[in-house]
């Protein structure tokens, strides 16, 4: 289902025009308008799922299969030295759009991006304590 106000469905559904890399029934791959480095693209779902929690998880897996696919076609054609697939959900992890997206930005050595966190060390104790409250079997989800 598409949401009306929804840039990122009028975009997936051919209403915006887009450097389209990719398309098929279920999605359209983009070129970010503000790229982290060259060839910076969007995978967006032609439905719409406001973040994560919301997307099927059909959809879940062929987006993780079209990001391997376009991965490849990424080091093959543009011949980068890595790649980052982000996807962040909720405006606390950097989502700016309300509609499912998942970001394939290929990386090279001198791009001087700096994706990532400052790592920080958290006591044996801690640890434990957060294994136990996140700790799921199979039947819980």
């Amino acid at each position: 289902m598409k949401k009306e106000d929804c840039i990122f469905c009028k975009i997936a559904g051919g209403e915006i025009p887009s450097k389209t890399l990719y398309e098929d029934d279920r999605f359209r791959v983009i070129l970010d308008l503000g790229p982290a480095a060259r060839g910076h693209a969007l995978i967006l779902p032609k439905e719409h799922a406001e973040n994560l929690y919301e997307l099927p998880e059909e959809t879940a897996a062929a987006v993780m299969v079209l990001a391997k696919r376009m991965a490849a076609v990424m080091r093959d054609r543009l011949n980068c030295d890595g790649l980052n697939l982000i996807q962040n959900n909720g405006e606390a992890a950097g989502q700016t759009v309300a509609h499912f997206h998942m970001h394939v930005i290929p990386r090279y050595k001198e791009d001087n991006q700096k994706i990532g966190w400052v790592p920080r060390e958290t006591p044996p104790e801690e640890l434990e304590a957060l294994k136990e409250q996140i700790t799921f079997t199979k039947t819980e989800v």
